[in-house]
């Protein structure tokens, strides 16, 4: 599954470059050495990469403690549902919800923390703005952690969310440098497609539980069969 991480990446970078390319934008990069400013680039997808990884972790804990309990199958399913849903439920009634309200202020104060970080240019703020930027919320980074949820293991976790990371990197990085060319219209034209790419990914989430024999797909679920039969030997 971590060809969707980077699909969904990919497709949903756009969506990155809305929410973050501000960000990216104002970065205090060497606009005068150009190796140098590749990279300060670099070290910047570094410290999203290493939120990703770092949030993939956690929640692939929450997936490990659902496949302890054997709904690792039906957790597939769920989350494919789930993202199915996500997308087809207006966003006014996704905004209403005051789950999202406690966010608002933690959003804040990493704003604060960026705003104080992008005044210097040493590498280590190259790092924390990329490290603060991934933590802040995105529709597309929640539905990478639930990818992540879905890979029922802390260390597969981290990698789905630091592959989804990847799939990022070209349009943040062209953003960075070529940020005044990404017209509107064409922002429009993806963001349209982005919803589509999310339902594949969540039937492939649905196909994954239903465990129907599909290479690569829908693999049949493995299982341990221990034979509680005993041997008779007769003397």
């Amino acid at each position: 599954m971590l060809l969707s991480a980077l699909v969904l990446g990919l497709m949903g970078s756009l969506h990155c470059v809305g929410m973050c390319g501000p960000i990216a934008f104002m970065l205090p990069v060497d606009h005068k050495k150009p190796i140098k400013k590749l990279g300060q680039v670099t070290i910047y997808h570094l410290g999203r990469m290493l939120a990703y990884g770092i949030i993939g972790l956690l929640f692939g804990f929450i997936g490990k403690g659902l496949y302890l309990f054997g709904v690792q199958q039906k957790l597939s399913i769920a989350i494919g549902v789930i993202m199915i849903i996500l997308v087809l439920l207006p966003y006014k009634y996704l905004s209403g919800l005051s789950l999202a309200r406690p966010v608002y202020s933690l959003v804040g104060k990493i704003k604060g923390w960026l705003g104080e970080s992008l005044k210097s240019k040493s590498p280590d703020t190259f790092l924390t703005i990329g490290f603060l930027n991934g933590f802040l919320p995105c529709g597309l980074v929640y539905m990478a952690l639930l990818g992540a949820i879905a890979s029922g293991d802390p260390a597969a976790g981290a990698l789905y969310m630091m592959v989804f990371g990847l799939g990022t990197i070209p349009l943040m990085t062209a953003t960075v440098y070529f940020g005044s060319m990404l017209k509107g219209s064409l922002r429009q034209r993806i963001k349209k497609i982005i919803p589509v790419f999310i339902v594949i990914i969540g039937v492939l989430f649905i196909l994954r539980g239903m465990g129907l024999g599909i290479p690569y797909i829908s693999p049949k679920p493995s299982m341990n069969m221990v034979s509680t039969e005993m041997e008779c030997h007769t003397p």
